[in-house]
């Protein structure tokens, strides 16, 4: 079973609950179809004729984060870390997600850190987490806060640092087009919004990076 069947199966046995009811697979290739057409295309063609179910599948990983709870990712914790009282950071972090205006690719990194209390987090489930807000339609604010605050709420850290750097196919490919220009979105809590010095232990860690 792929994850994203297991994900579903959980929302349909009550594990995940969604926002509100799905179409059926049919009705979102119809849709798929219909779109074919509007562009001036014969979705009975040759080579379109599976298209509809193409994108479909695409979707279903694509915008997979809905069917997960990134609390129930960070739930597991451990507290035997011999008094580790330093930065916790995962850097450098390669997400795709969708502008919810144009529904066109965000492509970025986050940088990702807390300052534990007395639990730390499997690092794996931090990548997780990113990938759970980022695989929705988005706009960039929001996923970095989102982010910030999933891992305060359920962690319960001395603080938390989220930095996120894209490039948005929404300005790139269409409207304004300017390629390679990035947008830089952070969100700073508990001691690294009120300690300039843990914040800029932060940005030299992010920095050792490049």
């Amino acid at each position: 079973m792929s994850p994203y069947d297991q994900a579903l199966a959980e929302s349909e046995a009550g594990t995940v609950t969604p926002a509100r009811p799905r179409p059926t697979r049919e009705q979102a290739e119809r849709a798929v179809r219909t779109l074919i057409e509007f562009v001036g295309e014969n979705p009975d063609r040759e080579g379109l004729q599976d298209t509809p179910k193409r994108v479909v599948k695409s979707y279903e990983e694509l915008f997979s984060g809905y069917l997960y709870d990134p609390a129930d990712i960070l739930a597991r914790t451990f507290e035997e870390v011999e008094e580790y009282d330093e930065i916790v950071l995962l850097r450098d972090v390669r997400f795709e997600s969708f502008c919810e205006h144009h529904m066109l690719p965000i492509i970025g990194t986050a940088h990702v850190a807390y300052f534990p209390n007395d639990r730390v987090v499997g690092i794996s489930k931090l990548a997780r987490v990113i990938d759970a807000y980022a695989k929705r339609m988005q706009i960039q604010e929001r996923l970095t806060a989102q982010i910030a605050h999933a891992i305060e709420t359920v962690l319960q850290p001395r603080g938390v640092a989220v930095v996120i750097e894209s490039e948005h196919h929404c300005m790139s490919t269409r409207g304004v087009h300017k390629s390679g220009v990035s947008m830089v979105t952070t969100r700073m809590l508990g001691c690294f919004k009120e300690d300039p010095d843990r914040r800029r232990e932060f940005y030299q860690l992010i920095d050792k990076a490049s």
